[in-house]
């Protein structure tokens, strides 16, 4: 008898503390352009709250339909508005609001190869040229509208490869698989090799890039502290060292 008891509260106690460390962590979901931010971001947060930040990242239209189906995702930074609203419409998130403006820049990693005002793009001679899959991530979405101010979208087809995510874009222009792409500011702004051009503001709609608090984390105070932690003037600092705009 006295052994029975004596299992059932280590089990007791066992299930507490399982409790305590879910209790203690957020599943976050974030877009792939937004990973080295957000592993800053979630070291600063730990630091500061004690709560552990496990995040997945992806592209936006992805990480978007896995929520929608289920995945156990509790915070969403997207790389877009359109999705958070969505979720917000459908009474699946809460509280949305801007944590970044991602900025497009074209990045190739050979030195001199892009110039400082895109020309390549029309006089170029690479073979391929990476964006991100504009069905997926905003980031392509953004790279087209540039191709389609030159009037170079229909021309340059054949030479577009694309990438699930901005952060497959990236690898296959540092891999050297593709010549030059547009991607993330962020990606390439610490680094000190190749050669880009930041695409005038002017030349694609904004990335607003929006988080929501999802339905799933509405009970879980990590969920809830990351959310008011977002919005602090130390991850605004953060933001803005990875080449994101904060207004």
């Amino acid at each position: 008898m006295r052994q029975q008891v004596y299992r059932a509260l280590l089990s007791f106690l066992f299930l507490a503390l399982a409790g305590q460390v879910a209790a203690g962590e957020v599943k976050v979901a974030v877009a792939a352009n937004f990973t080295a931010a957000m592993k800053e971001i979630a070291k600063a947060f730990e630091a500061e709250t004690g709560y552990r930040a496990l995040v997945s990242f992806g592209s936006t239209g992805k990480l978007y339909t896995q929520i929608i189906h289920g995945a156990p995702f509790e915070v969403f930074l997207a790389a877009d508005q359109v999705r958070p609203q969505r979720l917000e419409d459908e009474g699946k998130a809460s509280g949305r609001f801007t944590y970044a403006t991602g900025k497009l820049v074209l990045w190739s990693k050979l030195p001199d190869y892009v110039d400082a005002e895109g020309k390549v793009l029309a006089e170029g001679d690479f073979n391929r040229l990476a964006i991100a899959n504009p069905k997926t991530a905003p980031y392509g979405v953004a790279a087209m509208e540039v191709l389609s101010k030159f009037e170079l979208d229909k021309k340059l087809t054949s030479k577009l490869v694309r990438g699930d995510s901005v952060t497959q874009t990236h690898q296959f222009v540092a891999s050297g698989n593709a010549q030059a792409g547009f991607v993330a500011l962020a990606q390439v702004v610490l680094r000190s090799d190749g050669s880009s051009w930041k695409v005038p503001q002017d030349l694609y709609t904004p990335i607003r890039q929006d988080a929501v608090l999802l339905k799933t984390g509405d009970d879980n105070p990590a969920a809830v502290a990351l959310i008011s932690f977002l919005k602090s003037s130390r991850v605004q600092s953060i933001v803005r060292q990875f080449g994101y705009g904060t207004d």
